[in-house]
């Protein structure tokens, strides 16, 4: 349709409303925006449009690397502190794979919102995906040193009651995330009454570091800021059952070579990261 005349492609999109029975601009004498269900149709169009390349190049040999739109969700911290340092490697690798990368503590549909695979924190409960596993974390208790030298150090978990403390919530849920310690077989869950939580992992270790109180965060995290003098730990005798991190990806989608070369140097990249993980 490009170089087709306005009035020729206004007809087209307004037959094409007609058949759908829907809206897919707003129009008023200013402006033309879309709609969200115009928005949704494009992205599926999109994407319709991508499977039929990828089915195209399967059988052919015209390109040696995969190319094309790739779009990844990655939780906020993992992307910050260890994806996006080791993205100039992967682009590299990869120059015809535009890479879309979405940041957030949101737990994505891969499927209804378009998202080719997703960097995940925990346990998988969902089983339309495929999980595989790169890695594994640890929590660790810390604080600013301007905090710990006005408050003083909790001895027991129990103790971190008479302390400001940092909570997070879940964005979905709106529920605050307990506390786990675990020593020589001993289990402490903290459920603490804070006067700050918050739902983004970025602000959370900001709000730390600004010497709001003690938080609870990845190793990969807290150990980047222990080595700048930023943050201290806390509880040292006391450690946390280690957090599994996998790259997940649609069961019911053809595993598209974009996504395996993804999947592939996720694992490689993170292998480089294993003097971070617990054993």
């Amino acid at each position: 349709l490009l170089g087709s005349p306005k009035a020729t492609v206004s007809t087209l999109v307004q037959d094409l409303e007609t058949q759908l029975g829907v809206r897919l601009l707003h129009r008023t004498t200013r402006k033309v925006t879309v709609t969200a269900d115009g928005a949704a149709f494009y992205e599926r169009c999109l994407r319709i449009l991508e499977d039929l390349r990828e089915a195209e190049e399967a059988v052919s040999t015209r390109h040696a690397s995969p190319r094309g739109r790739l779009r990844v969700d990655v939780a906020t911290s993992l992307a910050s502190y260890l994806l996006a340092p080791a993205l100039p490697d992967f682009i590299a690798r990869y120059p015809e794979i535009r890479l879309e990368l979405g940041c957030s503590d949101r737990l994505v549909n891969l499927v209804s919102e378009g998202v080719d695979c997703a960097l995940r924190m925990g346990a998988v409960v969902d089983t339309s995906l495929i999980a595989r596993r790169i890695g594994s974390m640890r929590f660790v208790t810390c604080a600013a040193p301007a905090y710990l030298a006005a408050r003083g150090r909790p001895a027991h978990p129990d103790n971190l009651r008479e302390h400001t403390c940092i909570n997070y919530f879940m964005q979905r849920t709106g529920r605050v995330s307990p506390w786990d310690f675990v020593r020589e077989g001993e289990r402490v869950e903290v459920l603490l009454d804070s006067p700050l939580a918050v739902n983004d992992s970025n602000v959370y270790v900001d709000a730390a570091l600004g010497g709001m109180g003690i938080a609870q965060m990845p190793s990969f995290i807290f150990h980047k800021h222990q080595r700048d003098g930023e943050l201290e730990p806390v509880l040292e005798d006391w450690g946390s059952d280690p957090l599994p991190v996998h790259v997940v990806y649609p069961s019911n989608r053809h595993l598209s070579t974009k996504v395996r070369v993804f999947v592939e140097w996720a694992a490689e990249t993170f292998e480089g990261y294993s003097s971070l993980w617990p054993r």
